[in-house]
């Protein structure tokens, strides 16, 4: 492998924010394939099965869902419980819609040679949970 091939970045995040875009605009349900066990994963754990968990990330389930080229962060109800959710793409295994199963399952080693700045990782995981929760609060405007 050449040094130029050692340094690119990762192709994950940029093909999961593709598909997940492809899923929306075709009216299916994108469902996100993690592996809960990868460090800085931030999943509801009572939903983890055999260190994997499925989630529902169609846009009207989730708040505030961001896709960087780090990771997938969001905001949604399990038991009626809001979860700030922190999945590292590191982490994700497959992006995929519920209704065909059509998507993309990635290769779980494609991360073993990438160096991941764990300084980055920690900063975010932190300024996720530094937010104070706010109540939902309404206004009647005139």
């Amino acid at each position: 492998m050449s040094e130029q091939e050692l340094s690119l970045t990762p192709s994950r995040p940029y093909l999961a924010r593709a598909i997940y875009e492809w899923i929306c605009d075709n009216n299916l349900t994108p469902y996100l394939m993690v592996d809960a066990t990868v460090p800085y994963t931030d999943v509801p754990q009572q939903f983890v099965k055999d260190g994997q968990i499925v989630l529902n990330i169609v846009p009207h389930a989730v708040h505030m869902l961001n896709m960087s080229n780090d990771a997938i962060t969001f905001s949604a109800r399990f038991g009626g419980v809001s979860t700030d959710i922190y999945v590292p793409f590191q982490a994700v295994l497959g992006l995929y819609a519920r209704e065909n199963g059509q998507g993309l399952f990635f290769d779980p080693d494609e991360y073993a040679n990438v160096k991941v700045e764990e300084n980055t990782l920690e900063s975010n995981t932190k300024e996720q949970s530094d937010q104070p929760k706010k109540k939902p609060s309404l206004r009647i405007l005139d």
